[in-house]
C-alpha cells in the first residue's frame, strides 16, 4: 500500500490557534505602528520646538564655547623731560602667534610667514611642527605689517594687539624712571609710583578661538571697546643736564674707586629736580655694606651702572660736616652768636666720656664763627652748639626738614634715622652738630641748603611737573608747597658765610670762574652695620652748595661713598659740583656774578672737614 496515497489532508478546525490569533496580530501590528508614529511625531515636535522656540538659546551656547572676549591692554603713558624729550615711551605693535595644531601645511605657511616674522622658512617650519598649541612668532611686529599679515587669513595664525616700551635716550635717568616687568606693570621708580596713571584702562576684543586660545580658521578679531591710553608724565628732569651729571659723577667714581655716587641739581625757587644721578661702581666690592642692585647697563663709563634704588631718597648716611648748618643756623637765629663772634677753639675736647677733635692737629686758636664754618672745625662747632643746647638743636633738625619724607612720595624713600630727647646721650651735644648721630638722605641735605639759598623758604622737591594726555596736551601739576624754615636775615648771613667756605675754606675746588659759589664740604665716617663703631678707612665725601650765591638759581649736592684714592669731600665731591654746576649755569644762560675773583688756595686744607 502506498502510504502517501492513504494520507488525507485535514481542514483547520473551527476555533483553532491560526484562526483566533490573526486578528490579534493585526491589532498589535497596528498598535505598534501608532506608537511609532506618535514617537516620531513627538521627536519631530521636540526637534521643531528646539529649532524654533529654543534655537537661539542653543545657538548661543554653541557659539559661547568658542567665543572669547579678551582684554586689550592700553598703550602705556610716556615719560618726558621738561623740554618734551622722550625718556620712555610705549609704541603699538602686533603680537603674532600660531596654533600649530591647526596648521596642515607648515612648509607652505612658513614660506609666506618668513618675510613678516624674520625667521628663516626652514626654522619657521620646525616651529610650526611643535604641536604645542601656542607658538609666539613675533611679539613686536610693526602695526602695518601686522595688519597686512592678518588680511592673509593664514590657517592657525592670529595677530593680536601689543606694545613695546623703549628708552630712546638709553640708560639716562633709569634710577629715577624705574622699569616695568614682563606683564607690563611698573616695577620700580616712577614707573611703579604712577602705575595707575600710566597704565590707562584696558579695552576688549572678541575672538572665536580654539581651546588653546588661538583664533579659529576664517574668523576675525572684533573690537568691542577701545582701550584708553595711559596718561604720560612730564618730568622736571633736563636730559642734557642729567647726562652731564651722570658722566661727571661716573667718571669720578671710576677715578677714585668709589662704590656709589649721588648727584642732585635743584631749581632754588621751585624745588624742581633738574638732575638726579644715582650710580654704582660694579668694579668695587661692596663688602659689609652689602650689594647695590643695578640695572645691569653701563652709562658709558666702564663699570658704572644705574642703581635700581634711587639713592638720593632711599640711602641714609651720617652726613658729617654738611650737617653743621643745624647748630650754626640755630645759634644765629637765637642770637647767641654772630658771624664775627670769636670763640676759643682747642684741638680736642671730651664730652660725655667721648673724645672729640678737629681733623688736623693745632694749637689753641681764636676763630670767628665765620672762620669756624669755613675751616669746618669740629670743636668750634661744638662750642657753638653748646650755646644752643639739646632742645634747640633737636628743634632745628626738624625745622630744616630732617627726619621727614618729602612730598615726592617716591618708592622706597626714607625719612632718615634721628635721635630724640628720650635717646639723648651727653656726648650727642658734640656728635650731632658735626653729623655723627643722625642718618639722613642726600635729598634732605640739599633741601636744607636750598632753603638758605631761597632766603629761608623751604620748598618741597618736585619730580613731576605735568600730566601728558594722549593728544599731547600737558596739564601742569600744582606748584610745590613751601614754608618759612629760617628768617631771611639768618639765611642771608649763612649765605655769606658759606661763600667763605669756597673762597678760603675747604671748598675751594668748587669755585666757578665768574660766579659766586656758596657751599659746604663733608667727609664723614661710615658706621658698621650694627652701628657700634666705624668701618676703618671708609668715608662719605660730599659737597653741597648753590650758585650764583648773590642771586641763587641752582642748588646741588654730590656724595661719593667710600672713595679709595682720596677721601675728602673737598677733593672728591667738590670737583664734580664744579663741573656740573658750571655747565648748568651756562646751559640756562645765567649771567655771571661779576668779575673773576682770586680764590685763596692756601686757605684751610680740604682735609679739615673730616668728622
Amino acid at each position: 500500500m502506498n502510504y502517501s496515497d492513504s494520507v488525507v489532508p485535514r481542514r483547520p478546525r473551527s476555533g483553532s490557534l491560526g484562526a483566533t490569533n490573526a486578528p490579534l496580530f493585526i491589532r498589535r501590528m497596528r498598535f505598534a505602528q501608532v506608537l511609532m508614529v506618535l514617537a516620531i511625531g513627538a521627536l519631530v515636535g521636540r526637534l521643531a520646538f528646539i529649532q524654533i522656540a529654543q534655537g537661539s538659546y542653543y545657538s548661543k551656547m554653541s557659539v559661547a564655547q568658542v567665543r572669547h572676549d579678551l582684554a586689550v591692554q592700553p598703550l602705556r603713558g610716556g615719560l618726558f623731560d621738561r623740554h618734551g624729550n622722550i625718556l620712555a615711551i610705549s609704541s603699538p605693535t602686533s603680537l603674532v602667534v600660531a596654533d600649530d595644531f591647526q596648521i596642515t601645511h607648515p612648509i607652505t605657511e612658513a614660506a609666506v610667514l618668513s618675510p613678516f616674522v624674520g625667521i628663516k622658512p626652514v626654522l619657521l617650519a620646525r616651529m610650526l611642527h611643535q604641536k604645542s598649541g601656542y607658538v609666539v612668532l613675533d611679539s613686536n611686529m610693526p602695526i602695518a605689517e601686522g595688519t597686512q599679515l592678518s588680511n592673509l587669513y593664514l590657517q592657525g595664525i592670529v595677530v593680536l594687539s601689543s606694545s613695546l616700551r623703549s628708552e630712546p635716550n638709553g640708560t639716562i635717568a633709569t634710577s629715577v624712571l624705574g622699569g616695568i616687568n614682563n606683564s607690563g606693570s611698573g616695577s620700580a621708580g616712577l614707573e611703579y609710583q604712577y602705575q595707575s596713571l600710566l597704565a590707562g584702562h584696558e579695552g576688549s576684543e572678541r575672538v572665536f578661538a580654539s581651546p588653546s586660545g588661538i583664533n579659529l580658521p576664517n574668523t576675525r578679531v572684533v573690537l568691542l571697546h577701545k582701550a584708553v591710553p595711559g596718561v604720560g608724565l612730564e618730568l622736571t628732569i633736563d636730559t642734557s643736564l642729567q647726562f652731564v651729571a651722570e658722566q661727571a659723577l661716573g667718571q669720578q667714581l671710576r677715578a677714585t674707586g668709589g662704590l656709589t655716587g649721588t648727584a642732585i641739581v635743584m631749581d632754588v625757587k621751585t624745588g624742581q629736580i633738574l638732575a638726579d644721578a644715582s650710580l654704582v661702581n660694579t668694579k668695587v666690592p661692596a663688602g659689609v655694606l652689602g650689594p647695590i642692585p643695578s640695572w645691569q647697563q653701563s652709562i658709558g663709563v666702564p663699570g658704572i651702572q644705574q642703581t635700581i634704588n634711587n639713592l638720593a631718597v632711599s640711602q641714609v648716611y651720617e652726613p658729617g660736616s654738611v650737617f653743621k648748618i643745624v647748630p650754626f643756623s640755630a645759634a644765629l637765629d637765637s642770637g647767641v652768636v654772630t658771624p664775627t663772634t670769636v670763640l676759643t677753639v682747642p684741638y680736642n675736647v671730651t664730652v660725655g666720656h667721648r673724645l672729640f677733635h678737629d681733623a688736623e692737629r693745632h694749637r689753641l686758636e681764636h676763630l670767628s664763627v665765620t672762620q669756624i664754618l669755613a675751616q669746618s672745625s669740629n670743636i668750634g662747632t661744638y662750642e657753638i652748639a653748646r650755646r644752643v643746647g639739646e632742645s634747640g638743636l633737636l628743634a632745628q633738625v626738624a625745622r630744616l626738614g630732617f627726619g621727614q619724607v618729602t612730598s615726592l612720595d617716591y618708592p622706597g624713600e626714607s625719612a632718615g634715622l634721628l635721635v630724640n630727647a628720650s635717646q639723648w646721650y651727653p656726648s650727642d651735644l658734640a656728635a650731632l652738630p658735626i653729623g655723627q648721630v643722625d642718618a639722613v638722605t642726600p635729598l634732605q641735605v640739599l633741601d636744607a641748603y636750598n632753603a638758605i639759598a631761597n632766603g629761608g623758604i623751604f620748598v618741597e622737591p618736585q619730580l613731576v611737573r605735568g600730566h601728558v594726555q594722549a593728544n599731547g596736551a600737558v596739564t601742569p601739576v600744582a606748584p610745590s608747597l613751601s614754608h618759612m624754615a629760617l628768617s631771611p636775615k639768618v639765611a642771608n648771613i649763612l649765605n655769606h658765610m658759606l661763600r667763605q667756605v669756597v673762597v678760603a675754606g675747604t671748598g675751594v675746588n668748587a669755585e666757578i670762574p665768574g660766579y659766586d659759589v656758596a657751599g659746604k664740604t663733608g667727609t664723614s665716617q661710615i658706621p658698621t652695620p650694627d652701628h657700634r663703631s666705624y668701618i676703618f678707612g671708609a668715608y662719605n665725601a660730599s659737597f653741597v652748595g648753590f650758585a650764583p650765591a648773590n642771586n641763587p638759581v641752582l642748588s646741588m649736592i654730590v656724595i661719593i661713598q667710600r672713595p679709595q684714592t682720596v677721601i675728602f669731600g673737598g677733593s672728591v665731591a667738590a670737583p664734580v659740583f664744579q663741573r656740573v654746576m658750571s655747565y648748568a649755569l651756562h646751559h640756562y644762560g645765567i649771567p655771571a656774578s661779576g668779575p673773576i675773583r682770586t680764590v685763596n688756595k692756601n686757605g684751610a686744607s680740604v682735609s679739615s672737614d673730616v668728622t
